[in-house]
């Protein structure tokens, strides 16, 4: 069992005893032992084996630990059952639906002995929703807005999870006999922010045997088909994924195809047209001349390529396309011009600029998140806890502000070799004024601004409140812009044009938040933000040490969306960032 089928199993146990309105305490600590779970970096189920102590993990007590011990040994967890006999674990999905909070979906079990998402939805077209006391015809609106995204996004798993999942089974493929190599396709290998099934593509001689080993890991639920070069399993998470068995003849050419897109395949197959080639999962082949393709098997013609991505683009006269950018947005032109960006990498960051402390509702203290920071080599860090409207996070009012800047000021003299900077993640509020007054705004080294109140708003009202909130001339950064939580609540209605053109009028930069579960700005707008000349600050929003890792997924969006490191806030030098922050 992998870390994330762990944390999701703790979490469904939080929801569940919220529901059932057991002790906050209780459920808290689910939650947290879920959160530190799902940010560890070595699995779980290694720990267990090598008999290490989980109650040493922040938020894992000798209870949870022991739960923890028996979902790795047995796959199953006595408590669950024993909670399910007396809340039906459909009701854990409700909860996930925007509207739906624990009280809700308790009274529509008791009044109406609703249990699943699917009896909610029959309800819904029944009418018998809209009379409870307190729902209502706009509640009711809400949760069939929310039973559509949650149909939308059922199917495809956060690039995360996804990581969890296929790392473990890639490991387990290249231990295969004969496996010579072997890579992960589709919009996986394309670092999509979410993926569907999976598509593995191996290199090897002897099928059978590797395909026997393939079909003998672990997680697998069933397997659904085991032919000679093709199999297709489900993991245990859901998650579907396909093995294909290649010769090496075929690799470069299968990996290509699979990897995709459709639409940048299909631009590539069309290059391959006009000098008379076919391109296929199979190779490229110069075609008999006169001969229908429909008429042609799939490796007849002269084969010119196909062991290589690099002798596929090769063979249509283009440079290698990382497969980020394989989405047919230009991509193809840009190769053919030598205008493909120089993408930002991960070593380009030199710096975060928005994580929590213990100050508000991060885990780690200023003095830990600084120190590790430091250790991955960054130059400088921001730190960015709440301000007081939000109170459910511990945000900080004017005095609170002042006692934080002073234990900044201590860890800023006994640390060297990083420059700490005093932030404030201020909350933008209704009316686009400001969570904190001007005086203590002027004390910070950078503001970034964000919403986390009022999201049903109309389009064009939370457009102008965001704008009213980025024109302020303390701020430097406008947080997460669309509020999106990736497969639970969609952007909020904003004009993401209107914003970026008012950022750039601003000199505001905009974030690419970092968290797997958000990705905001997405890979598109991210792109816009280029165009329009706006920084881009690449932050993880880390609540946590170990929350600093996810810096790696921003920079996979941001080059999705063509960023090279000019174009990043924080790839700038400390003293490049120190006069872009003086600059108004």
């Amino acid at each position: 069992m992998e870390n994330v089928e762990i944390a999701a199993t703790l979490n469904e146990i939080a929801d569940l005893l919220e529901i059932e309105g057991a002790n906050p305490f209780r459920i808290r600590a689910y939650r947290n032992a879920a959160r530190t779970v799902a940010n560890l970096t070595r699995p779980i189920p290694v720990m267990v084996a090598e008999g290490e102590d989980l109650t040493g993990l922040p938020g894992v007590g000798k209870d949870i630990s022991g739960y923890i011990e028996e979902l790795v040994e047995t796959g199953r967890l006595t408590l669950m059952d024993e909670i399910a006999e007396r809340i039906p674990r459909g009701l854990g999905e409700l909860v996930k639906l925007d509207g739906v909070g624990p009280k809700k979906a308790k009274r529509l079990h008791e009044e109406l002995g609703i249990a699943s998402v699917a009896e909610l939805e029959a309800a819904l077209d029944a009418g018998e929703v809209a009379p409870l006391k307190g729902f209502g015809a706009k509640t009711v609106e809400r949760m069939r807005r929310a039973i559509a995204e949650h149909r939308e996004h059922g199917e495809r798993v956060k690039l995360s999870d996804a990581d969890s999942l296929i790392r473990p089974l890639l490991e387990h493929v290249r231990r295969g006999p004969g496996i010579e190599e072997v890579e992960v396709a589709g919009s996986y290998r394309r670092r999509r922010e979410t993926v569907g099934d999976v598509d593995l593509l191996a290199v090897c001689e002897e099928a059978a045997p590797a395909m026997e080993h393939f079909t003998a890991f672990d997680a697998i639920a069933r397997v659904e088909s085991a032919g000679e070069t093709r199999a297709s399993v489900i993991l245990r998470s859901g998650l579907q994924v396909d093995l294909r068995i290649l010769p090496r003849r075929s690799y470069g050419a299968a990996l290509h195809y699979f990897t995709g897109s459709k639409a940048h395949n299909v631009a590539v197959r069309k290059l391959g047209v006009e000098r008379g080639l076919r391109i296929s999962e199979y190779g490229v082949f110069r075609v008999p001349e006169g001969a229908p393709e429909e008429e042609t098997g799939p490796e007849e013609g002269e084969r010119i390529g196909g062991a290589t991505e690099e002798e596929v683009f090769d063979a249509v006269g283009l440079p290698w396309i990382v497969p980020e950018l394989r989405e047919d947005r230009g991509e193809i032109e840009a190769a053919r011009e030598g205008r493909l960006p120089e993408l930002i990498e991960v070593d380009d960051i030199r710096g975060d600029l928005q994580m929590h402390s213990t100050w508000s509702d991060g885990k780690d203290p200023i003095e830990a998140m600084a120190r590790a920071c430091r250790d991955r080599g960054y130059a400088y860090m921001a730190i960015t806890d709440h301000s007081q409207r939000v109170t459910v996070a511990g945000g900080l009012d004017a005095a609170r502000l002042e006692e934080q800047w002073e234990e900044i000021d201590e860890v800023r003299e006994r640390m060297e070799g990083i420059e700490i900077l005093r932030g404030l993640e201020v909350d933008i509020l209704r009316d686009g004024s400001l969570d904190l007054d001007d005086a203590h705004l002027d004390g910070l080294d950078v503001v970034v601004v964000s919403v986390h109140s009022y999201m049903n708003l109309p389009k064009a009202e939370m457009t102008e409140r965001v704008i009213a909130g980025i024109s302020h001339p303390a701020v430097d950064v406008l947080a997460h812009p669309t509020g999106r939580i990736l497969n639970r609540r969609h952007p909020y209605e904003i004009d993401v044009e209107a914003v970026l053109h008012a950022a750039a009028e601003r000199d505001v930069a905009v974030e690419l938040n970092a968290q797997p579960d958000r990705l905001d700005l997405n890979d598109v707008q991210v792109r816009r933000a280029k165009e329009l000349g706006v920084k881009v600050a690449i932050d993880t929003d880390a609540h946590s040490v170990a929350g600093l890792r996810y810096v790696e997924y921003g920079v996979e969006q941001a080059r999705r969306g063509w960023l090279e490191a000019g174009d990043v806030l924080n790839a700038m030098s400390a003293d490049e960032l120190r006069a872009w922050l003086d600059r108004k």
